[in-house]
């Protein structure tokens, strides 16, 4: 193609994509100056203009463009029907090259002529394409084929079509910033071209027929088989590529169809199972499902015919999971999942918008609909689209337009491109059948079998099922043995242990994976719900502030620091009342949280309700356990006793001089979702532990028919981004185990601040190597737009407060936490503290005292529903955190510890004790007394 051709082709494209572009601006202004009645008529007007107009050029220059027409035909659920109506002439067949060419072609590529080849060969093709046409013949053994001939000079004309696409790409992105396609034409820049080699095509069809099993005859009643026909590759060159011959009729044929008594919503169920399973379960698939790329057989039951795998992409291991767990997320509504896969597959966005994110995601994977609804479709996104652009502006700050010139993407990976051209594709084939599809049910249990087949592969079909850090000890090399033992008894899912002795580390294990749909391995930084070892943390914060002298004694009146608390006969009740679960208040807000679970995410209404409670006993009598009244009585005491909020008390308190940044939360912040491990319940306890009688010291809404009913439900309200996000001190903290034990190592030693965390992988951050608050990438003004400052603000999601770097204090990092050399006679409540705890209770000042075998106060702690743990032995110096995110009682953590502290020489906790005693079989003694604080 000389430059002569080239020049004129290029100013061909750009002269039509001006004039669509400036009828349709016109027509916008015109809009405003016409009768509604007639607004209807004036847009179907230019829209049969301008399809007109596009097929026109389409069938002038063929090449890129007939591709861009058949892909513009399928989309009946977003586009006018005058474009489908007239596009859809592009799925049939283009004039055929001159038979001439052909056979040259052929010779040339084969190096025989076709009298040496063929027995017989059909003049008129059967179809002809962008790049290729397509002629029956018999070959000369007597096997019928379909012979596929590359259009003689394809290469040049598709290779400048690119070119020309991407320039007009760019036009847009410059005068319709919101419409920065640049990432799709780059991605199909370098995919194209490689469908101009048949032999990348005859090899793709060979692999893409062996995932799915086409000439397999097995009976397999697999639910993810599907039942699809693939035409053997019988030979392929460069430019030529030979097939065998299928007899069928097209999709789009609907007299045949219904002729040969095709059911056609299953039909295209099955040709959509077919790509499901190419996705999610092979990672490798076809890349352009549009109708003309299909054939039903002739022959019953009428099974899919697939063709054309030249655009055929593969998907890498992490990707395809991370796709699977995007469509799964959308599918449950799930917004931890759906960011965390976001970040897994490398799509960055300019600020935290999750129910914008959730809501553009569920209209991708929407179902399908009828063509005839398409304009419906349209005035629907048209409007959502205004509804998140309002969202945006007011979030940004921008006037009308900036918003429309701001792009929230800032960075989307080339790889999921022709994934979401597919989808587009399928949902416009099924729009064009006139069927509904519902994706959702279709694709689930392919999206489902490929997470949970490698959440299965335990121990014993994973050699990394242990993250890969060598052993601090003797300790931790037979600790990872028992997990080993743990995880193929299917008893862990995802855990970490990290211990220290004397002031150095001994263990820092990760090990298993991140959740039940996520089969990622938990790394040492990996984020975990802890539920109420929060209350340990909250504690501590407390005792800090009385450390700091920041106005605030243990024996003070709570009335007194919190005015709006002296009310409904609270105002006897004292600070050490609140922490030795004393107060009278251990129902309090157990009502509203069932009937309302959201009203926990509501900081400030928890507060007014604490406030507003009355006690169900006198102070200091009762010891009743505040399961979780205990943090809202504890942030409102440290809020209005510092005059700070929550979460920069806890920074400046513990995580800053601790450097635990970043693996240390109550209430997460945006950014971290990619670290989160999700929460599931081992079922089996949970139905034990239905069948045990209730406990009398717990509070009466805390029995354990209420905690076995929370097990079962708590990990779907916590896996919630409202739940992770929102500030709930005695249920909510989400750490890793090496920063939960570098807390409790620095309250083992009276405050001292441990030296640095030993750090033995030089592939993974070191301990407090993240952001506390991780920053969105940085905003690039469009080349139109001058440089503001109000764009180069990050947003932050409103309920996690920024803290400054200085602490008001001094320097932001110390060597002690606490002053206090009596410090964990107050935690105990022990010495001096005695008289500030009810006698013989289980509670010390904030922490549950620990004890031997022989009734020896030994140390202090707090565990969390579900097993996840923190604890320290004083006498020892020995400090051990456990993190778990499948749910038990316990029993898991127990093993852990008779373990560690037997390899120790050093006392095992009597609540520890209960489980190990008989630990082997008998479940119900595993289950006397659970750990369900």
């Amino acid at each position: 193609m000389g430059w002569g051709s080239i020049y004129k082709r290029r100013v061909k494209v750009f002269a039509l994509a001006v004039v669509i572009y400036l009828d349709y601006k016109s027509l916008q202004l015109r809009e405003k100056w016409t009768k509604n009645s007639k607004k209807a008529d004036l847009w179907e007007k230019a829209h049969e203009c301008n399809a007109k107009r596009l097929l026109n050029l389409i069938v002038e220059l063929e090449g890129l463009w007939v591709k861009l027409g058949q892909y513009l035909s399928t989309r009946a659920d977003v586009l006018p029907p005058a474009y489908i109506r007239l596009l859809k002439k592009l799925q049939d067949s283009l004039p055929p090259r001159p038979l001439k060419e052909v056979r040259q072609t052929i010779n040339k590529e084969l190096g025989k002529s076709m009298d040496n080849l063929f027995l017989s060969f059909d003049n008129a093709p059967l179809a002809t394409a962008s790049i290729a046409q397509v002629h029956r013949a018999t070959l000369s053994d007597g096997q019928e084929v379909v012979v596929k001939v590359q259009h003689e000079g394809i290469k040049e004309i598709i290779l400048e079509d690119l070119k020309n696409a991407k320039s007009i790409v760019d036009w847009i992105a410059w005068a319709e910033p919101q419409y920065n396609f640049n990432p799709m034409i780059d991605e199909w820049c370098k995919e194209a071209p490689k469908e101009l080699d048949f032999n990348i095509e005859a090899e793709n069809t060979r692999i893409v027929s062996r995932n799915l099993g086409c000439k397999s005859n097995s009976e397999d009643n697999n639910i993810n088989r599907v039942e699809v026909l693939i035409p053997e590759v019988i030979l392929s060159t460069e430019r030529v590529l030979v097939l065998e011959y299928m007899d069928g009729v097209r999709l789009n044929d609907s007299e045949s169809l219904q002729a040969m008594g095709v059911d056609k919503q299953k039909l295209v169920e099955e040709i959509t199972r077919a790509y499901a399973h190419q996705i999610y379960v092979d990672g490798f698939f076809n890349g352009d499902p549009h109708p003309g790329n299909f054939l039903v057989s002739k022959a019953p039951p009428h099974h899919p015919i697939l063709l054309d795998f030249g655009l055929t992409k593969g998907l890498s291991p992490s990707l395809k999971q991370a796709l699977a767990k995007m469509f799964l997320a959308s599918a449950e509504g799930d917004h931890v999942a759906l960011l965390s896969s976001f970040a897994e597959m490398g799509l960055k966005l300019r600020l935290d918008l999750p129910e914008q994110v959730m809501e553009i995601s569920n209209v991708f994977f929407r179902n399908s609909t009828p063509a005839n609804e398409a304009q419906q479709n349209m005035k629907a996104f048209a409007e959502q689209r205004n509804k998140n652009l309002k969202v945006l502006q007011e979030k940004m700050n921008l006037n009308k337009k900036e918003v429309k010139r701001f792009n929230p993407v800032d960075a989307f990976p080339g790889d999921i491109i022709i994934f979401s051209r597919v989808i587009n594709l399928l949902r416009g084939l099924s729009s064009s059948m006139d069927v509904r599809v519902v994706y959702v049910d279709i694709m689930r249990p392919f999206a489902e079998s490929v997470l949970q087949c490698n959440v299965s592969r335990g121990p014993a079909f994973n050699a990394n099922w242990i993250h890969d850090t060598p052993a601090l000890s003797n300790t931790e090399d037979k600790l990872r043995k028992l997990l080993i033992e743990l995880g193929n008894a299917d008893k862990v899912l995802g855990i970490q242990v990290c211990a220290y002795k004397d002031g150095e580390v001994i263990i820092d294990t990760a090990a298993g994976v991140l959740g039940r749909y996520d089969p990622r391995p938990v790394q040492p930084d990996s984020l975990f719900p802890v539920f109420s070892v929060s209350k340990g943390i909250t504690a501590g914060m407390l005792h800090w502030l009385v450390d700091q002298g920041r106005k605030l004694k243990l024996d003070d009146k709570v009335g007194n620091i919190w005015p709006e608390f002296g009310t409904n006969g609270k105002d006897q009740i004292k600070v050490h009342h609140v922490l030795n679960h004393t107060s009278g208040l251990h129902n309090a807000m157990a009502d509203l949280t069932r009937e309302n679970p959201l009203v926990m995410a509501d900081w400030d209404e928890c507060l007014n309700c604490i406030a507003n409670t009355a006690p169900e006993t006198e102070p200091g009598h009762v010891q009743q356990y505040h399961y979780l009244s205990f943090g809202w009585l504890c942030g409102g005491i440290i809020e209005h006793a510092s005059t700070k909020k929550f979460q920069e008390i806890l920074e400046e308190a513990f995580v800053r001089p601790l450097n635990i940044d970043g693996e240390l939360y109550i209430g997460i912040p945006p950014g971290v979702e990619s670290r989160l491990a999700t929460l599931t319940s081992d079922m089996d306890e949970i139905k034990k532990l239905s069948e045990m009688a209730n406990r009398p010291e717990l509070p009466s809404s805390f029995q354990v028919q209420d905690v076995s009913q929370m097990a079962s439900t708590l990990p779907a309200l916590f896996n919630t981004l409202f739940a992770r996000r929102a500030i709930i001190p005695a249920a909510n903290a989400h750490c890793s185990a090496r920063a939960l034990a570098r807390y409790y190592a620095a309250l083992v030693d009276r405050g001292t601040v441990p030296p640095p965390h030993a750090h033995s992988s030089p592939t993974h951050p070191r301990l407090g190597s993240h952001l506390h608050t991780p920053k969105f990438p940085s905003l690039k003004p469009s080349k139109k737009q001058k440089k503001s400052d109000r764009l180069s603000e990050i947003a932050i999601a409103k309920d996690y407060t920024r803290v400054p770097s200085d602490d008001g204090l001094g320097n932001a990092s110390t060597d002690k936490i606490f002053g206090n050399a009596r410090i964990h006679d107050a935690f105990m409540g022990v010495g001096e503290y005695e008289d500030l705890v009810l006698p013989g209770g289980q509670f010390g000042l904030g922490f549950k005292r620990s004890y031997s075998e022989g009734g020896e106060l030994i140390g202090f702690g707090h565990s969390g529903m579900g097993g996840s743990t923190g604890y320290c032995d004083v006498k020892n110096r020995f400090a051990i955190a456990v993190t778990l995110n499948k749910m038990n009682f316990g029993g898991v953590t127990a093993k852990v510890m008779k373990l560690v502290c037997s390899e120790l020489d050093i006392p095992l906790p009597a609540d520890f004790y209960r489980f190990t005693e008989r630990i082997s079989d008998d479940i119900d003694s595993n289950l006397a007394a659970p750990l369900i604080n």
